[in-house]
Order: C-alpha cells, then structure tokens, then sequence
C-alpha cells in the first residue's frame, strides 16, 4: 500500500470488552438451603489492536481458538461495537462469518436468496438478475425450492457464499466456513476469492487451516488472547505460529510438527503451475513447481530440500530431493531459493505436499541431519475423474470394432426322421 493510499480497514487501540458471569451454588449449613451467587468479571476478547488492510488484498488472521479472530471480524463487520478506540472500515462490507446465519429454516433455498441477499444490500430486481448465477454456483438447482431447514451444513455454506460473492463487495469477510465445503466446491471458492481479489475487493480470512493462509493472503497476523503478537507476510505469520506452537511459548491449540535444528528454517512454500502462476488447481498432465525458500541462521554447507507427495488418504505417492545437487553454501543470514519439478500424471482428487529441509553429514554414511519440515500444502488434481488408484499409468484403452461374421450358406433341409414300429414280441 502507498503512501497515500486510504486502508481498506484501520484499527487504532481497538478492543472489545465482555462482562464474564459465572453461577457458583453452594450449601449454606447455617440456613439449610441452596444459595446461588453470581461471580462477574471483565474479559478483554480483543485489546490494544492496531490494523492497516490494504484495498484489494487477502489478509489473513491466525491463532488458536479464543485469540480473539471471531470477535475482530464480528467488531469489523458491525455486529458487535468496540468497547474502545476507533475501527474504520471503507466500503460495503459482506460478512460470511458463521453457516447459515441470516437463513430462515422454513423458508426455501430461493427464498432465502432474496432474504439473504436484501440483508447485504441488493433490491429485489438485482436479485431477480443474480439469481441464475447464485444458483449455478452454489451447485444447488435440485434442492432450491427445498426449505433449508433439510439442508446440511455444507449445502448451507454453498448457498451463503454463492449469494456473498455475487454482491460484489468492497470488504469480504470469511470465517472458517470453507473448511465444510466438499473439494469440487472448495475449488471454485478459491477460484471465486482470486476473482474477487482482481475486482479490487479486499478479503479479510480467519481459519485455521495454515495452508490456505500461505496460498491466498498476502499478509496476515497472529493474535494470542485478544493481542497481536506478529504482523507480516503470510507466511511469516504461519511460521510464527508454529514456531509457538513448537516452543511452547503459544496457544496450545493446532499445529505441525517441525523439526529444526537452530541451523535454518523453511521461510516460503508455494506451488505454482508450469507457467509460474500460483495455483492450486492442475489439469491432468500440467507441470507443479514447487518453490521453497529457506533461511541460513548460521553458514550451512551441503544443506538440500525434500518433496514428499502425498494423497487425500495419506498414501505416499512420491518423494524426491535434491540430495544429488545440494546448495554448495548458504551464509548466515541469507535467503536461498529452489524449485521442486513434478509432472501431475495423477488421477483427480486431492493430493498434498510437504517440503523437507536437511543437512549432509560431512562423512555422507550417516543419515542426514532434518533442519525443518513444512506443513502440507493441499492442491488439486482435475481431467481424469475415471482414474483410479495411486497414480496415474497412463495407460489407454483401445477398442476394437470386430469385423461382421461371414454370412453362412443356406442348406438343404433335413429330412424328417421317423421312428420305425417296434417289432411285437
């Protein structure tokens, strides 16, 4: 963001306050009977935030449960106001902040469109031209006219973000409900926020899942009860986050396990496509880049990174290194950078991949010394539906039409047998 460019949201010693009551019975002899006395005490959810969000980019917001993310959201989207400072949000603001809220159970899909999408700040005849569109994408034509109430939670999220994302918002916020989508679904979310993005709308993203928070945002940060103790890139925010996590000093709430040795640290995985354009989608046959980055904390010699590949059901499909052509030298403090090649001859479906660092030991016959490791980064694989299997063999089918069978020729009848009379004794 320049200079001289307005925020799309700035916070400024902005925290929220909630008055905490707690019923505590006890028996008091003397009386003979049960005496109920309520406890309250203050509870800070948020507290001393300070916020630039840049117009047009993702931002992300890490931390365990009960750091205080649901609540800035809410604050951000004005459902609940600040107990102090001043909160400055520019634009028409679409909250997708829980499934299904702002839907009737006993009104139908389409009913609920025209409800849901009043709300957000569309006429009636806005609507009437979205609707078709809102429907497509949600993937929900047979049960539209269906009353929600026998809807599941992930047909639910599908219709609640179909109608956020056709409102054209300058402010997108979305709260951990991507997680219940199914992976056709979630394909098109992310293609849809990178769609958003380009219209110049900024997107505001709480979740939980670190991948998705490396993959979209471009800044992020890090809250521990109701305070910001990181702000940065995306991916610093989540190599914080499981530094934390690993150390014991954060929320001990979710993570990944990592593995360093205090000699370097994985800065940066993303996947781009054969182009060099970030996805996370790939057609049957594309080329993944896997780029990594990694940092020096004091000189490395002979350090080289691993890809390990995997399936939705945790199948190892490949693993490969870069054990044969490791970086000659890395000083301290210095950021080095390779890419990982992979050809995607995989059937569809949803695969990961997580990236190793690690070490040469100096006589080369004992193992390798693991610095660090990364969490799994998901993509997914599309064009080849029918396959199924570990991998893809490329093998095709070819059908053979037979030739007609040779017309038989015509015989003579045959004669009509008949039984001779028995013989009498």
């Amino acid at each position: 963001m320049t200079s001289d460019a307005q925020p799309a949201i700035r916070l400024r010693g902005v925290g929220k306050q909630y008055t905490k009551y707690e019923d505590t019975p006890a028996f008091v002899s003397t009386l003979g009977s049960l005496v109920t006395r309520s406890k309250r005490s203050k509870l800070w959810a948020v507290r001393d935030l300070d916020l630039d969000v840049a117009p047009g980019s993702c931002f992300g917001v890490v931390g365990a449960n009960g750091a205080g993310k649901s609540t800035l959201l809410q604050m951000l989207c004005g459902v609940t106001a600040p107990s102090e400072g001043r909160l400055t949000v520019r634009g028409r603001v679409v909250p997708l902040i829980s499934v299904g809220v702002g839907f009737h159970p006993e009104l139908t899909g389409r009913e609920n469109v025209f409800v849901n999408a009043q709300i957000l700040g569309l006429n009636r005849k806005q609507i009437e031209q979205r609707l078709d569109e809102i429907v497509e994408f949600s993937g929900l034509e047979d049960f539209i006219d269906t009353p929600v109430k026998f809807y599941s939670s992930g047909m639910y999220v599908r219709l609640g973000f179909s109608v956020a994302v056709q409102i054209d918002p300058d402010v997108l916020l979305i709260d951990e409900v991507l997680a219940v989508g199914d992976m056709a679904f979630q394909v098109k979310c992310f293609e849809r926020l990178n769609e958003v993005r380009q219209s110049g709308a900024t997107v505001v993203l709480v979740t939980h899942n670190l991948n998705v928070v490396r993959r979209l945002c471009d800044s992020a940060i890090l809250m521990e009860r109701g305070r910001k103790v990181y702000e940065g890139t995306a991916d610093g925010a989540v190599s914080e986050y499981l530094e934390r996590l690993r150390t014991g000093e954060g929320d001990a709430d979710m993570g990944y396990a990592t593995y360093k040795g205090g000699k370097g640290q994985i800065v940066g995985v993303s996947l781009l496509d054969g182009s060099g354009k970030a996805s996370s989608s790939l057609e049957y046959g594309d080329e993944l880049n896997v780029r990594v980055r990694v940092e020096a904390y004091e000189p490395l010699d002979d350090a080289y990174v691993s890809l390990s590949l995997h399936a939705g059901d945790g199948t190892l499909v490949y693993r490969e290194s870069s054990y044969e052509t490791p970086w000659s030298r890395i000083e301290a403090g210095q950021v080095a950078e390779a890419t990982l090649k992979v050809a995607v001859d995989l059937p569809t479906g949803q695969y990961s991949v997580s990236v190793g660092m690690h070490q040469l030991p100096t006589d080369r016959r004992t193992k390798a010394i693991q610095l660090d490791a990364s969490p799994d980064t998901i993509f997914h694989v599309l064009g080849r539906h029918l396959v199924q299997g570990v991998a893809d063999l490329g093998r095709g089918i070819s059908i053979e039409t037979p030739s007609a069978p040779a017309k038989k020729r015509s015989a003579a009848p045959a004669k009509k047998r008949t039984a001779s009379p028995r013989k009498k004794a």
